[in-house]
């Protein structure tokens, strides 16, 4: 870096993004380096050796220095360096190394704040690096499909309100999803099997889902789908995207009609959890470099399980334990979110 600043607010730089800012004063040196923000001034010192710090707070090129210093105000920490800028995914991200007195708490300030403003950003501790091999286990329905296919399968079987209703109660933790599972199945007793391919046929990716593999393949990473949802989809979509593994429910069928019930085991909560411990000692994969991504209660344990826990597009109850979220874009800004 070539140069020094101390830059008033008075100047009007707050309505700037951080591309537009860094736009005007280019660093031309090495990363990491001092960087503060106060209520008074930004400052960006070649002069004070910034080191790598272990919290991290990662946000996008368009966020104004205003919004920053709110987030910084709000969130109860500290900007102290920025660590490096990425591009990836033909977007643009900043990592500031941050200090926080309550990380959790820090974490959770900032899943509102970011509600509350529409951005994306994450604070982050040892993030799993996107350079090295890893293991990403994503929930189906609502994260990497657009949709609950249970509910799809209900309204082609005439009871789609009352299966949708259900559905909602056990994303948000408020129904033991396996009993959930089986009182919803139960209602598409005699269905013609037709159905499902009907589902399969017009199955919507979710935003983003197809570049996230792409890149993390480049990478040598594993993929999976860990589902409380059905065998016929989950199949599908590996066959479709050339995943690794998919863990799922099966749906008994005789005669070509539904029977209304699930063979096997359910796989709930701990099964998920277990499907992404089993992966990675397959793949030889080190706890450090495991991901999980889900949306409703019973991916909690699963993302628990993993080294960084991401809830998408998720349930309240979700956003407030998970490592981080999602909640504006695709899932292919998980990149920008690794190290």
């Amino acid at each position: 870096m070539s140069f020094s600043t101390n830059v008033s607010f008075s100047t009007n730089i707050l309505p700037l993004s951080l591309d537009k800012y860094f736009a005007q004063n280019e660093i031309q040196g090495d990363l990491p380096t001092s960087f503060a923000l106060s209520d008074g001034d930004l400052t960006l010192n070649e002069k004070l050796v910034a080191k790598k710090l272990p919290q991290e707070l990662v946000v996008f090129s368009n966020l104004s220095l205003e919004n920053l210093l709110a987030l910084q105000n709000n969130c109860h920490l500290s900007i102290e360096s920025l660590q490096i800028i990425n591009t990836r995914n033909k977007q643009t991200s900043y990592r500031f190394g941050i200090s926080s007195d309550d990380f959790v708490k820090s974490r959770q300030a900032l899943a509102d704040f970011t509600l509350a403003i529409k951005i994306e950003a994450a604070l982050i501790q040892k993030a799993p690096k996107l350079n090295e091999p890893g293991l990403l286990v994503m929930d189906m329905d609502s994260t990497t499909i657009e949709i609950e296919c249970i509910d799809e399968i209900a309204k082609l079987a005439g009871v789609g309100e009352q299966v949708s209703a259900v559905t909602e109660l056990a994303m948000q933790g408020e129904l033991d999803f396996a009993q959930s599972l089986y009182q919803r199945v139960a209602t598409l007793e005699n269905s013609p099997e037709t159905i499902l391919a009907d589902v399969a046929k017009n199955i919507p990716l979710m935003a983003g889902l197809e570049s996230l593999i792409t890149e993390l393949k480049k990478h040598n990473w594993r993929i999976a789908v860990a589902s409380g949802g059905f065998t016929y989809f989950a199949d599908h979509l590996k066959e479709m995207l050339a995943l690794d593994d998919t863990f799922a429910n099966v749906l008994e069928i005789i005669d070509g009609k539904l029977t209304g019930k699930v063979l096997g085991s359910v796989v709930d909560a701990q099964v998920k959890a277990d499907s992404l411990l089993l992966l990675a000692k397959k793949y030889q994969i080190p706890a450090s470099q495991t991901v999980a991504m889900g949306d409703g209660a019973n991916d909690l344990v699963m993302m628990a399980a993993a080294s960084f826990g991401v809830a998408f597009h998720a349930k309240p109850i979700v956003l407030s334990q998970a490592d981080s979220s999602i909640n504006q874009q695709g899932l292919d800004c998980l990149l920008h979110w690794l190290a």
